[in-house]
């Protein structure tokens, strides 16, 4: 449950509305089944089709325990009736001894060194003395810790030990995968590898670890049973093709987790046999047979969890923080890091915020009653009315959805809402009737399974109703900001959206005042020389020390540095409906984003005949790979089409690929090419900034094609400018210029990824040399020499890379 603000009461009604519909999260021991999945940047709890406010209004929902199932209405009550036991190092038999195992382990001669024959970093040996330091006293401690220092190992490796030592668990958070796979396939192995090696670490060798996976992933044995024996009434005859697919496949798997299903099945079917249920639960369902289950008993054993940024926060959301003022942020006594932790307060804003479309309404009517196939949990009734009142929702859902795109979304794909009861709330009743319908039932209906699943679906939706009804009256207002947004391959899925303004109280009240400690590091939480003073803002966590470690590359010697002194300007139709932050006081149209019908045009030809004649001369310049970093889908399009014109059968750059971040292309699967290719063009934007590590030639050169401003006709940037220009503040100085600086650093991060590594930088914005803010990007090089180049002198300014 969040920690009670203003709203108490509200506050409080909303936690239950949030765990309503996430599904509670449970492990996976990753040594023993070497599963990661649903662990992306919004793995299990992004915007998938839902996502629920926690600070929303009360709704249908319970979390009363089901007598006859014995299961909680929601995930995360029910789970947190087995913590694992609060222990007090002092009483543990243990007392915490990591400070005095940190500094042999990492001295110049130490026992990595002599174990692991790995090198000595100075910096990553103050990190884990500051880091053990903390741990063994519970305060928090915010670390930025350049690319190079190792500061994955600086925190495992004391983290470990404490959390034996003290019975107690240490909870990692990541935000991407790239990074949690670098700790599960590489550091983990390393913590293993020395705590084997050397005599006085060898309590230590048997850790145990675990991974947070959503419970939607999961395979329910007792769900299973009952969709095989009821499948005639949930599933047409070419469904029931995927369940013998799942049957035969429960019979050998191990881990019982969907990516793991020899070909893909519906999800229709898939909705049937998973475990986010109440069926799912310990009365009806046996670790020998069920895959959750087995899941859920590992907690109990694992030293260290690992989760993301994003299923933490929607796990704290949902209620799953022990209670009662207990210390601990996600379970009993545990202790936390956070790494890549400068994208904490972005993803604070979207998983406290809300999100419904008509996708995640249907998903649930179709459960009860797909009107095609006539089947569904109603079809046992055989009630034309009960029917009935599916086919009303279904009707509201595509009128109300329809309606907001016509009204708002015709030539724009986002639009803020600024005025309460913008819309007519033509879900709200129907939906609380069928509801109302869903509870009688539940409370006649004698089949404990069938009640489980009526009351499952009578939830979820009320959850969504509940959100809904916010968004429409805005009811959060002013500290929230409320959008509609067309999104999708071609534009059709239309979502209701809020934001909270303003994440600092709600990450303050969550993750430090939760007596225990919480270090959050990232190689980019700085926006000045040696002051995290915005980060510390937007985190709640102004209170909390800082340390700093400066990377050990040698970036003078290995990075060369090219700005561009004659790009053309970003003004006006040039800057494709975006506007320079600093010094315009002009408003792009309301709305307005990266789309060929919302943007005033593409860019001009002479903007992109400089932009392409440019890149194109770095590529062929350097004979590695280049990642080239843009700040909107709109200019991957163009200068992948452009680029692959001008390096077409290009003799200077043979069989060179020309990679891009289009629709329908995965990141992962990009990033693979790009690495394997040797010689590859990876074209990018937003995500592409962060967690790409390529190290070697296959990534020799980093593009930045403009300052990674956010767009400030975005309805959230638009809201909290308004926000802090309320207060006295300047949102350019307290926001804009930030949050550029810090995704600056990240995106230029890209480049040198090891001690070896060299390679050359280009930046295609004059406004770091033009612009006064431009010296706060001079200083956030990595070193201060750099030249200045021009379109008309590109051969002698650029020479080839040597």
């Amino acid at each position: 449950m969040l920690a009670k603000g203003p709203s108490d009461a509200r506050s409080y009604a909303n936690g239950a509305v949030r765990s309503a519909i996430f599904p509670m999260i449970s492990l996976l021991d990753t040594f023993s089944s070497g599963h990661a999945s649903n662990r992306g940047p919004r793995g299990g709890g992004g915007r998938t089709g839902v996502r629920v406010n926690p600070i929303a209004k009360p709704a249908f929902v319970s979390n009363e325990v089901d007598d006859a199932s014995g299961s909680a209405a929601t995930d995360a009550d029910a789970f947190s009736g087995e913590p694992v036991p609060e222990l007090d190092p002092a009483d543990s038999g243990h007392p915490p001894v990591v400070t005095s195992l940190a500094p042999p382990i990492f001295a110049p001669d130490g026992w990595m060194h002599q174990a692991l024959h790995l090198r000595h970093r100075p910096q990553q040996a103050a990190l884990a003395n500051v880091v053990a330091k903390a741990f063994s006293a519970d305060t928090s401690l915010l670390c930025e810790a350049g690319t190079g220092v190792g500061k994955s190992l600086a925190y495992l490796l004391p983290g470990l030990i404490h959390a034996i030592d003290s019975g107690r668990q240490l909870v990692v958070s990541t935000h991407t995968i790239p990074l949690q796979e670098q700790i599960q396939n590489n550091d983990l192995v390393k913590c293993r590898a020395l705590f084997e090696a050397v005599p006085a670490l060898g309590p230590y060798a048997n850790f145990k670890t675990a991974l947070l996976v959503g419970k939607a992933n999961y395979l329910c044995g007792t769900r299973l049973a009952k969709a095989l024996q009821n499948h005639s009434e949930l599933l047409e005859s070419t469904q029931q093709g995927d369940l013998r697919i799942i049957q035969d496949w429960s019979t050998r798997t191990q881990s019982g987790l969907r990516e793991d299903l020899p070909v893909p099945v519906s999800h229709e079917v898939w909705d049937w046999v998973n475990a986010d249920s109440s069926l799912c639960n310990r009365r009806n369902c046996s670790p020998e047979t069920c895959p959750y289950q087995r899941a859920r008993e590992r907690i109990a054993e694992a030293s260290l969890v690992i989760v993301n940024h994003a299923l933490l926060l929607s796990l704290i959301a949902a209620g799953m923080a022990p209670k009662g003022g207990a210390k601990g942020v996600l379970f009993a006594n545990d202790f936390v890091v956070l790494d890549e932790a400068h994208r904490l307060p972005d993803v604070a804003t979207d998983h406290f915020g809300a999100t419904v479309t008509a996708v995640a309404i249907e998903r649930q009517l179709k459960m009860l009653w797909n009107q095609r196939r006539d089947k569904g949990l109603l079809a046992a009734y055989n009630k034309d009315a009960d029917k009935r009142l599916v086919a009303e929702v279904h009707t509201a859902t595509e009128v109300f959805f329809n309606i907001v795109r016509a009204t708002f979304l015709e030539g724009t794909p986002i639009w803020r809402q600024r005025n309460p009861n913008w819309a007519e709330p033509l879900l709200h009743d129907p939906i609380a009737r069928l509801c109302a319908r869903l509870k009688d039932l539940s409370k006649l209906e004698t089949n404990n399974d069938r009640r489980g699943e009526l009351t499952d679906v009578a939830r979820r939706l009320a959850a969504l109703n509940s959100a809904l009804d916010d968004a429409i009256s805005l009811g959060e207002a002013p500290d929230y900001v409320y959008w509609v947004e067309r999104g999708g391959a071609k534009g059709r899925n239309v979502s209701v959206n809020s934001a909270p303004l303003d994440v600092a109280d709600l990450l303050r009240q969550n993750l430090f005042e939760r007596k225990t400690s919480v270090v959050l590091t990232s190689a980019t939480l700085t926006d000045s020389p040696g002051s995290m003073n915005r980060f510390q803002k937007r985190t709640g966590s102004a209170s909390i020390p800082t340390h700093i470690e400066a990377s050990p590359f040698d970036y003078r010697r290995n990075m060369e540095i090219y700005i561009a002194a004659d790009a053309p300007k970003f003004s006006g139709g040039d800057d494709n409906g975006w506007r320079d932050a600093a010094d315009s006081a002009s408003t792009p149209p309301r709305g307005a984003r990266d789309d060929a019908t919302s943007f005033s045009g593409i860019f001009s030809s002479p903007t992109l005949e400089w932009q392409t004649a440019v890149c194109a001369h770095g590529i062929r310049a350097v004979p590695g790979g280049t990642l080239l970093l843009c700040t909107s889908h709109g200019d991957v399009r163009r200068l992948h089409a452009a680029l692959s014109h001008a390096l077409k059968d290009d003799e200077a750059s043979p069989a060179r690929r020309i990679l891009a971040q289009l629709p329908g292309t995965s990141r992962a699967a990009l990033v693979r090419e790009f690495r394997e290719a040797g010689n590859a063009v990876l074209i990018g934007t937003d995500s592409f900034w962060t967690g790409v590590d390529v190290p070697g030639a296959a990534l020799s050169q980093v593009i930045l094609l403009r300052l990674p401003f956010e767009n400030p006709s975005h309805p959230i940037v638009e809201a909290r400018t308004e926000w802090l220009e309320g207060r006295g503040l300047s949102p350019f100085g307290e926001m804009s210029l930030p949050a550029a600086l810090i995704k600056f650093r990240q995106g230029i991060g890209r480049l040198i990824r090891t001690m070896n590594d060299r390679g050359r930088l280009l930046i295609l914005d004059s406004r770091v040399l033009t612009k006064t803010y431009g010296r706060h990007f001079v200083a956030a090089l990595p070193h201060s020499r750099f030249t200045r180049f021009r379109r008309a002198t590109l051969a002698e300014d650029i020479p080839p890379y040597q």
